[in-house]
């Protein structure tokens, strides 16, 4: 068994933290901050879009059981990567979309899974998705780990996840525990 840790932005990162707690292979998932220039920013700081952080999940996954690629392909169909700094009602450069690498192996399977994307025209628009040197992450505030299991009766869970999380099972069925 191989451990390897990923961090992905991709809008709230409530959505992001209930789709990977699904994926067979993943050993943990933790909503945090990073890329920014404060150290353990505050959820109220990092809304304001002035810290320079964004909205992230960092997985610690098992590579036996599940590739950085397929980690990539769940990532970008989970969230729309054509929108510059929003996702949804979500809006400002917290909830961009950026692939934090923590290797140059993790950095090039990021550009040639989005060189494939855009050559297979799989998205209408370009991909505006940020691949980065992974500098710095902070936890969330426990509030927002695991969210969506812990307050499914939440309207954004309702009205935002629940409609991907139907999405995830169909597409992914054969990746989830």
């Amino acid at each position: 068994m191989r451990k390897d840790i990923a961090t992905f932005g991709g809008g709230c990162f409530w959505c992001l933290d209930a789709f990977f707690r699904k994926i067979n292979g993943i050993e943990s998932v933790v909503s945090g901050y990073a890329g920014g220039d404060i150290i353990n920013p505050a959820y109220r700081e990092v809304c304001q879009g002035t810290t320079g952080h964004a909205e992230v999940v960092q997985l610690t996954f098992d590579t036996s059981l599940i590739s950085y690629k397929d980690l990539l392909e769940i990532f970008f169909t989970m969230h729309d990567p054509t929108t510059l700094n929003q996702q949804g009602y979500d809006k400002g450069t917290q909830y961009r979309s950026v692939i934090f690498y923590h290797n140059e192996e993790q950095k090039q399977e990021a550009e040639n899974y989005i060189q494939f994307l855009e050559k297979e025209k799989v998205f209408e628009n370009s991909i505006v998705t940020e691949v980065s040197p992974f500098k710095n992450f902070f936890n969330a505030e426990e509030m927002h780990q695991n969210f969506y299991e812990l307050n499914p009766e939440v309207k954004y869970c309702q009205l935002i996840i629940d409609p991907k999380m139907d999405k995830l099972l169909k597409k992914f069925g054969s990746k989830i525990k």
